[in-house]
């Protein structure tokens, strides 16, 4: 099989996914409205070379009018302006981040994905859609030879995250700016950067900038 085949049936879902019949049918309803967006599961985007990624971003699903519309993860909302602006003040990313994928923006030894793939309807999936959807992180996580650390956005990506790696949730509580060992990687817990987030005062830039300050230090070794 081709290299660009593998990578496509192992790591992410197919166009039209039938998994998570409500998910499928929530974006096939957002095709017919939005025709030119993507409307579909958001593929993982990482660094050139799957070599060079230490640090995977594990966020909860796609915004509807961010990645769903852009099909970058991140992209295209306010969570992603707070994200690729913290990823290029620590050196995890290069270039100018517009929310736009033509960008040129260009992420240096990282990597970001979803727990769930599709866009949920009001942003909430359900445990099922969560569980379907694990084995595409499971693939992810395998496909970087040399990851050492995770950073969890939110409680659901932290808890899945603990869930495929076969750890106990219970033994890993989510916590913002909590660390924790799992399976062999570094896992860093944050809030989600989310507009309501930032906009009630629960995540700030600052809080934010610290968990990725000690992912840098943790890589770097200090």
């Amino acid at each position: 099989m081709p290299t660009s085949d593998l990578h496509n049936a192992v790591y992410d879902p197919p166009r039209d996914c039938p998994l998570c019949p409500r998910l499928k049918s929530f974006r096939e309803g957002w095709r017919e409205k939005e025709p030119d967006w993507h409307n579909a599961p958001v593929a993982t985007w990482s660094a050139a070379r799957d070599e060079d990624v230490r640090l995977l971003i594990i966020g909860l699903a796609p915004g509807l009018r961010g990645a769903n519309r852009t099909a970058r993860p991140f992209t295209g909302d306010y969570a992603g302006d707070l994200l690729y602006g913290t990823l290029l003040k620590f050196g995890f990313a290069q270039g100018n981040y517009r929310a736009d994928p033509r960008d040129g923006l260009q992420l240096t030894g990282c990597a970001i994905t979803n727990a769930v793939r599709c866009v949920p309807p009001e942003n909430k999936p359900v445990g099922a859609e969560i569980n379907h959807c694990r084995p595409f992180l499971a693939a992810t996580l395998a496909r970087f030879a040399n990851l050492r650390a995770l950073v969890t956005l939110g409680k659901i990506s932290h808890d899945s995250t603990a869930r495929t790696l076969g750890e106990r949730v219970a033994a890993h509580p989510f916590g913002h700016g909590a660390q924790t060992e799992m399976a062999g990687y570094r896992v860093f817990s944050s809030y989600h950067c989310s507009r309501y987030n930032t906009n009630t005062g629960r995540l700030t830039t600052a809080m934010f900038e610290d968990v990725f300050e000690a992912v840098s230090r943790f890589l770097e070794g200090r």
